[in-house]
């Protein structure tokens, strides 16, 4: 006869299985964890994030976009005809601009130097403007004050004005040469926000825990003040990267930044406005497509600035 005493019945299994569930040790999230959770059920994040991988595609291989050469022109054919807007992905697809060149191949074309600019310039701000505002918040005293008065002096120049000045130094300006005009001068907001982080850091009581056990200054730095201070940069440098974008289209199309042969949309707004009562499309497309470029990085950093920050879940 088999023992019936052991059976337990349904509502007592639940009840096991529910005490069993609330046993096991939860598995711990951190900061990025949940934040990641919290983008990707964001639309605006899978927009700008979508509008942003196709512009790095566009980038890497603009081949695959268009075979027309956007530095080729037909002044006799191709003078400033109007776009056909069925052919797609073609050369006419957008028109010609005054130079008889193909708007459409050299807007995907011009996306390379935008987007070099504005990943290169934000990285390295932020490895600078990161490593000067770590330094000078976590060691405070006279480091504290001779780096932000330093810090001081950069953030008084006009960012375009210092550029124009920076630019003048070259007679050749290049990609590279406008990444370290842009760099020189915009890495002092970034110094500032690592700054006041590290500064709120530093007084949490891991930090003060790891000084005790006898922590080196530069593990101190690297394992617990830089990985809890980062966010609010990470925050900052999305957002501006947009705007170093926009910077670099505005250099150009004041002749001061990127020069030909280098394809640039603000190279192209520049030359569009030249023609703009005959053929005002020459013009709507670059300035309409470095429009979107910039507000994709806004948008995305937006997304990821509601998503760090807590206080605004």
């Amino acid at each position: 006869m088999p023992d019936l005493t052991d059976k337990k019945s349904p509502t007592e299994q639940a009840e096991g299985a529910a005490v069993a569930a609330a046993a096991k040790p939860e598995k711990a999230r951190s900061l990025g964890s949940d934040a990641w959770e919290d983008l990707r059920r964001r639309p605006i994040f899978l927009i700008s994030a979508a509008l942003i991988l196709v512009l790095i595609v566009m980038s890497i291989a603009p081949g695959l976009f268009t075979s027309v050469d956007p530095r080729a022109g037909d002044l006799t054919h191709d003078y400033l005809r109007a776009p056909n807007y069925s052919h797609f992905f073609q050369g006419d697809w957008f028109g010609y601009d005054v130079q008889g060149r193909s708007i459409y191949a050299r807007v995907v074309y011009g996306a390379r130097a935008s987007i070099v600019v504005g990943i290169c310039v934000t990285a390295s701000v932020t490895v600078l403007g990161g490593l000067v505002g770590m330094l000078a918040g976590y060691f405070g005293g006279w480091v504290d004050t001779l780096l932000s008065r330093l810090t001081d002096v950069f953030f008084g120049i006009p960012l375009l004005l210092g550029c124009l000045v920076v630019l003048n130094a070259f007679t050749d300006r290049t990609v590279w040469s406008v990444v370290f005009a842009l760099a020189s001068i915009g890495w002092t907001q970034m110094a500032r926000v690592m700054r006041g982080s590290v500064i709120t850091v530093k007084q949490a009581d891991y930090v003060t825990a790891a000084k005790a056990l006898g922590a080196g200054t530069g593990r101190i730095l690297l394992k617990h003040v830089l990985p809890n201070a980062i966010a609010p940069v990470i925050v900052v440098a999305t957002i501006a990267l947009g705007g170093y974008i926009a910077t670099e289209a505005t250099l150009s199309f004041l002749g001061i930044g990127l020069q030909d042969p280098t394809i640039s949309w603000g190279i192209d707004i520049d030359t569009a406005q030249k023609a703009i009562r005959q053929a005002p499309f020459a013009l709507f497309f670059p300035a309409g497509m470095l429009s979107i470029t910039v507000l994709a990085f806004i948008m995305l950093g937006d997304a990821v600035r509601d998503a760090l920050d807590p206080k605004l879940r």
